[in-house]
């Protein structure tokens, strides 16, 4: 039986940034990029999105909501504020970029962030439904679910998970629209060959981000996680040129 994944907290410097995580995944999307940072002098947390990170992908559409994420955002930047730390960032990857976004919008303290691979402006997406049922599978393979049970389970889930997708997007759309509220530095990531997220969606945000200072990056032949694909190190490059700026 695997050990659920849980949240990671690395203290380091006094300069803090949090990064989110993508749906239906973990902090293990960020980990190498937080050592990274760690590395830098940065302290970093990751925390756990409500319903995600255990045995059972159900967890998922039972527990989470996007104002439950919201909520866990809210949660991670008040974490960072009771330890004391005055200069944080945050982003995010994927799902967590729409909640970095909002937390910019929403709290004019925080100093800036950004996203990877976010559809926060949603041009013709591709395929999430697919994506999320393999990941699903293989989440009960990984945790020994009896075969019967994960059948059902993954039966529940395919019948099941637009309705979430759904709730999203209508998020998302509050979230596009109060992008100008964002004033703050802000970095963009994106793949081109990302197979989530429609990388004109990038573009489109990089538009809609009329009052923030933009560093808007694209990575060739980059699938949707440049946080730990071949784009990772461009990225960790780009992102230390941008930190060094945002911070100084």
């Amino acid at each position: 039986m695997q050990t659920p994944v849980k949240s990671f907290y690395f203290e380091h410097g006094p300069k803090a940034i949090i990064l989110l995580h993508a749906f239906a995944s973990g902090p293990v999307d960020v980990r190498m990029l937080a050592r990274y940072l760690e590395r830098q002098d940065y302290t970093v947390y990751a925390p756990m999105f409500t319903g995600h990170g255990t045995a059972d992908f159900t967890d998922i559409l039972i527990q989470g909501t996007p104002e439950r994420w919201w909520n866990d955002a809210k949660r991670a930047v008040q974490f960072l504020k009771d330890k004391g730390y005055t200069q944080i960032s945050i982003f995010g990857i994927s799902l967590g970029g729409i909640f970095a976004a909002k937390a910019l919008e929403n709290d004019p303290s925080l100093l800036g962030g950004g996203s990877f691979g976010s559809p926060i402006v949603r041009k013709r997406q591709f395929s999430v439904h697919n994506t999320f049922m393999q990941m699903a599978k293989a989440n009960f393979v990984q945790y020994d679910t009896n075969e019967a049970i994960m059948n059902s389970k993954l039966k529940w889930l395919d019948e099941n998970i637009d309705i979430l997708l759904g709730k999203i997007a209508d998020f998302t759309i509050d979230v596009a629209k109060d992008l100008p509220n964002i004033h703050q530095p802000y970095f963009i990531g994106q793949g081109l060959s990302d197979e989530i997220v429609n990388p004109e969606s990038a573009k489109s945000l990089r538009d809609g981000l009329v009052n923030s200072q933009v560093s808007y990056h694209e990575y060739p032949n980059a699938g949707h996680m440049i946080t730990v694909n071949t784009a990772h190190k461009q990225l960790e490059a780009d992102l230390t040129e941008f930190l060094t700026q945002l911070y100084e």
